[in-house]
């Protein structure tokens, strides 16, 4: 495993970060929790020291889930959560989730999320998306009343718009920010680059583009309408998919001249630039974990990383 400074945390982190999102078998297909628990050491083993984690994750399996693996390693582990996105009870989930970060709601769920974790404290804790009913201030005040508590240490948040995260800066609220990015995602380039010359911890989440920059996936898929790969993402829809299978053709042959496992190859390219300090990628199982941990073990040359980027402008672009 391959380590960086995470902004001006100083914190030494692993390249790769676990990401939870398919844990907990909702909306993503199903996992055992079994299998799950076993993927999370299976990457602790092959050593990540960093995890995120959301109680949107399958209603809050995930964390709790989480929480059981990591008994006895809380100490090992850079733990990152997040909040103010929901589904509420009683209401058809096609209406779709609510944002809150109010002072009131963060206060129980700061303590809703320790307790699913088994933990006294988070390393990291972000507004997961805007909301745009609350005042910032009040927002990275309570955080702030939280770091104070002991029970958060960094703040910061996920898919925040530039002028939003600009001013989460001038309220010294921006330790941590997490954007997707992928081969087939980099809406967001610029905005990584850009926080992370300010000295703020990076994390690219979606590494393996929802399990599509694997390969293990070759003809449109057909998954269940409440499905995450379908709802959130546009990557199995055309014209979109069309275009990627396009690009794997590219990392097929870089795969093939490697002797590696397409996922590696994403992994590799997201860690290669220097404006990433750490890539999420979601695992279903001991074997997923280790294959993906062994990215850090090996680096693309610099006429790969500009075959795929020139792979990538003549299929999906930015």
């Amino acid at each position: 495993m391959r380590y960086k400074k995470f902004g001006k945390t100083g914190e030494d982190l692993s390249v790769i970060c676990l990401g939870t999102w398919t844990l907990g078998g909702k909306n993503f297909g199903a996992v055992a929790e079994k299998d799950a628990i076993q993927a999370i050491d299976a990457m602790i083993d092959s050593g990540v020291n960093f995890i995120d984690t959301a109680p949107i994750y399958a209603d809050g399996d995930s964390e709790r889930i989480l929480g059981k693996a990591l008994k006895g390693k809380r100490d090992k582990i850079f733990l990152v959560s997040k909040f103010g996105s929901y589904f509420p009870e009683n209401r058809p989930r096609e209406l779709g989730t609510v944002r809150d970060s109010s002072r009131g709601y963060i206060l129980k769920a700061i303590d809703e999320t320790l307790s699913r974790l088994n933990t006294d404290y988070l390393d990291g804790y972000l507004i997961h998306w805007p909301d745009p009913k609350t005042p910032l201030e009040e927002t990275v005040g309570t955080l702030k009343e939280l770091q104070k508590a002991g029970k958060v240490r960094y703040i910061g948040m996920s898919n925040f718009d530039e002028p939003l995260a600009d001013k989460l800066v001038e309220l010294d609220g921006l330790d941590i920010a997490q954007y997707p990015y992928s081969m087939v995602n980099r809406t967001r380039e610029d905005l990584l680059k850009k926080y992370h010359a300010k000295g703020v911890g990076t994390m690219g989440y979606a590494s393996l583009g929802a399990g599509i920059l694997t390969g293990t996936i070759r003809t449109l898929p057909n998954y269940a309408k409440d499905d995450m790969r379908n709802v959130f993402y546009d990557y199995f829809r055309e014209p979109k998919f069309s275009k990627i299978m396009e690009l794997l053709k590219t990392l097929d042959e870089i795969a093939e001249e490697r002797n590696v496992p397409m996922a590696q190859i994403a992994v590799n390219w997201s860690i290669q630039k220097d404006y990433i300090d750490t890539a999420l990628t979601g695992v279903r199982d001991a074997r997923e974990a280790v294959e993906n941990c062994a990215a850090a073990s090996w680096e693309l040359a610099a006429e790969e990383i500009a075959k795929i980027d020139d792979a990538i402008e003549n299929t999906i672009g930015k």
